[in-house]
């Protein structure tokens, strides 16, 4: 366990996109360190197309000695978006951590992208997360007392050519990668209007390809990972720092996007397994 064992003891946290990948990383991580975990995501139980589910978030968080609760919800829904606040609210009275990974994107070049398409992206990766905030800000506001997490991109980045790279050329990640700049805009502006009040916002995006579940479901016929130029990160990285990003002084950080590594670097934290040992530390 780290050295922060039990640092978030008590707290409410909400993580959406919980059911698998990144989001059931993070769930897992604040939950060793004493965070009840609220998991959310659509898909409640297993047998999906895509291995992973709420239940099984929350069976394993509970093996390992942790409370967590699954709420199911859909991010792109605004009706879903509210009664899953409202729920976790009358069961907890509050919500202390938000980490919005919930997240979405169709990979299309310019002459596939529809309108639907790009509301779509827009609306999961951006408006979702906004109001997700605007519903639990007047709590942690109220209690001087709030983390908010925005997982972004490396998609973010604006491409650089000529020449540019193959990813830019033909996989389409364009307006995935507009929504992330637009979400790391959002993390810097909700800190401006929420300094001096106790509430942390930042950002978070990992430095190489997080190869989780959704990711090997939409690779499945493809030949990325035999690309010598590939890179991978272990998601506990994702884990570790957004663990991080709700330990941190307001005063001292909020409004910034971290790439992963690069973080856990600048603060010497190594990367833990839920069994306390060191997966690899900054200098490897």
């Amino acid at each position: 366990m780290s050295s922060t064992q039990f640092a978030l003891k008590d707290k409410i946290a909400v993580v959406t996109g919980a059911s698998r990948g990144i989001g059931a990383a993070i769930a897992k991580r604040l939950a060793a360190e004493g965070a009840v975990v609220v998991c959310t995501a659509r898909t409640v139980d297993d047998g999906g197309e895509i291995p992973g589910s709420l239940s099984r978030t929350v069976q394993l968080i509970g093996k390992m000695g942790g409370q967590a609760l699954a709420v199911p919800c859909d991010v792109i829904d605004a009706a879903s978006r509210a009664a899953m606040v409202q729920q976790v609210i009358a069961r907890f009275g509050r919500v202390d951590i938000l980490v919005n990974n919930a997240a979405g994107g169709a990979f299309e070049t310019i002459d596939k992208i529809t309108h639907k398409s790009f509301q779509w992206q827009f609306e999961i990766n951006v408006f979702g997360p906004l109001e997700l905030c605007q519903l639990v800000l007047p709590g942690m506001r109220e209690r001087g007392w709030g983390r908010i997490v925005n997982i972004s991109s490396a998609q973010a980045k604006i491409p650089e050519g000529p020449p540019f790279l193959p990813n830019d050329r033909y996989y389409g990640p364009m307006v995935y990668g507009m929504t992330k700049v637009a979400l790391n805009r959002f993390t810097a502006g909700l800190a401006a209007e929420c300094e001096g009040s106790g509430i942390a916002v930042n950002g978070v995006a990992p430095v190489s390809a997080v190869y989780t579940e959704g990711v090997a479901y939409k690779l499945k016929d493809h030949a990325v990972r035999s690309d010598p130029l590939w890179q991978e990160e272990p998601v506990e990285s994702m884990a570790e720092a957004a663990l991080a990003l709700c330990l941190v002084d307001p005063e001292k950080m909020s409004g910034k996007s971290v790439y992963s590594g690069d973080f856990l670097a600048e603060i010497n934290q190594p990367v833990h397994t839920l069994d306390g040992r060191a997966l690899w530390t900054p200098e490897a």
